[in-house]
């Protein structure tokens, strides 16, 4: 093969990663992987079966499995090494920084994740385990723990030989800051450019920003948002709650962690179960992930559907009322999901908390009452319009702006109370809301139209 392995003309990335790894190219292997943009590798690794998965990584050194594994999708990374011997894949996750580290042995069974952490060298493992003990969407659980450190009383000349002495350990940490620690609490933080400007006998105490913004190991992913909009800074210092400096989170890794917590509550509302899902996974996985959601959503449209089942007889006399039900469980569900979207935002920004219930209520009453009156009444004309009968029109729009309301503060509440019962609300929120709505949006049409029959047929 020659050295233009990228040569679009001829295959694609996947095609050519296949025949490298069949070929035992060891040699070209990574300087071809190193040619790909993140998404050309993506798509390769997932055209790759678990066979070839497992022959990749058996081709690649340690270090140069760990670039890869850091480059692709957090449950593609899985994939590729949940197979491999615990000993192969310890030396790989050994290469890896450590807030990657974390997060691929936290997505992984907890004896899978154990037995790696049991090859890996012991001061390594017990970092990882620390790091483990974190929320996945805290400082804690998304810093990284290589960062440099120096005492206050040391010179500026002190810093940057150390530096030189040790650049080999240094170059493969993410360097943006030099921090001043006093034992181990931190106590300043230095620029790099700072350190270059300074006089050679200067300490750092005297060149250090005193008193750093800084965040808790346990702050929240909008807590640090809030900060990094606030200070333009590259990475904000960790500590503990004893003020002692542990890791260093990244502006970056905060703006990719709300990015993944985003697509997560859209997974989840759109009835995805169990976590991310790719095509590549197996098919019974997939299967059993997606009927957990919708088997019980069965269940809830037939109740839904035996209100319809309980005014038949209704139906049958005045069979117009059919062409309106699904545009007023539709037009509710649109306004219910209105509520819970904002509910959902408000309590993971911390903007409000389960047992303000009757505060969300009363907003969301309001805001489901105008759009009720407003829908309702351009749904009553569109139906006096259609069959020049106002009491069909007073019906349907009647019942619209009803359940609209209804709608609403369910919207707003179900949130709400699904967290203050330890559920979750992304998950749980919608099938409940469209169920309720549905039932009151017929019961409500159909019972309206008993009232007025005769004047419908």
């Amino acid at each position: 093969m020659n050295s233009d392995v990228r040569d679009p003309t001829r295959q694609e990335p996947w095609q050519n990663l296949k025949a490298l790894i069949q070929a035992g190219s060891r040699h070209v292997l990574p300087s071809y992987i190193g040619s790909l943009t993140a998404t050309e590798l993506a798509l390769a690794v997932s055209r790759l079966s678990q066979e070839e998965h497992t022959r990749l990584l058996g081709l690649l050194s340690p270090q140069d499995a760990a670039e890869l594994i850091e480059q692709i999708e957090d449950v593609q990374a899985v994939d590729l090494i949940k197979d491999l011997p615990p000993a192969e894949a310890a030396a790989i996750v050994d290469e890896m920084y450590s807030d990657a580290q974390a997060d691929l042995l936290g997505d992984l069974k907890d004896e899978e994740a154990e037995a790696i952490l049991e090859a890996m060298p012991d001061e390594t493992a017990e970092e990882v385990r620390q790091l483990l003990q974190y929320p996945d969407e805290t400082a804690g659980g998304i810093m990284l723990t290589e960062f440099v450190s120096f005492p206050g009383d040391y010179s500026v000349q002190d810093v940057i030989e150390d530096l030189r002495n040790r650049h080999e350990e240094y170059t493969g940490y993410d360097v943006q800051y030099l921090y001043v620690s006093d034992g181990a609490k931190l106590s300043g933080v230095l620029r790099l450019r700072d350190v270059l400007m300074a006089l050679p006998a200067q300490r750092l105490t005297e060149i250090m920003v005193e008193d750093p913004v800084r965040v808790n190991v346990l702050s929240s992913l909008e807590q640090m948002r809030d900060l990094f909009e606030t200070h333009t800074y590259l990475g904000l210092p960790v500590t503990n709650e004893s003020g002692e400096l542990v890791g260093v989170v990244r502006a970056a890794d905060v703006q990719e962690k709300l990015t993944e917590q985003t697509e997560s509550e859209f997974r989840k509302a759109s009835g995805i179960v169990g976590g991310e899902e790719l095509r590549s996974m197996p098919v019974l996985k997939r299967a059993s992930r997606r009927l957990s959601w919708l088997s019980v959503n069965v269940v809830l449209n037939i109740l839904a559907a035996s209100v319809i089942a309980f005014y038949q007889d209704t139906l049958e006399k005045a069979i117009t009322l059919a062409v309106f039900l699904p545009i007023i469980s539709d037009m509710s569900g649109c306004s219910g999901n209105q509520a819970v979207a904002v509910s959902i935002r408000e309590l993971a920004l911390g903007l409000v908390r389960p047992r303000e219930i009757l505060r969300v209520l009363v907003k969301e009453a309001s805001v489901g009452l105008m759009n009720g009156l407003v829908l309702g009444a351009l749904l009553a004309g569109a139906a006096l319009l259609w069959k020049g009968n106002p009491y069909l029109g007073l019906i349907v729009g009647t019942a619209l702006a009803a359940n609209t309301l209804l709608a609403a503060c369910l919207g707003g509440f179900i949130p709400l109370a699904l967290r203050a019962m330890k559920a979750d609300p992304a998950l749980a929120s919608g099938p409940m809301l469209t169920t309720v709505t549905d039932m009151c949006g017929f019961f409500m049409l159909l019972s309206l139209a008993q009232f007025v029959l005769p004047k419908l047929t």
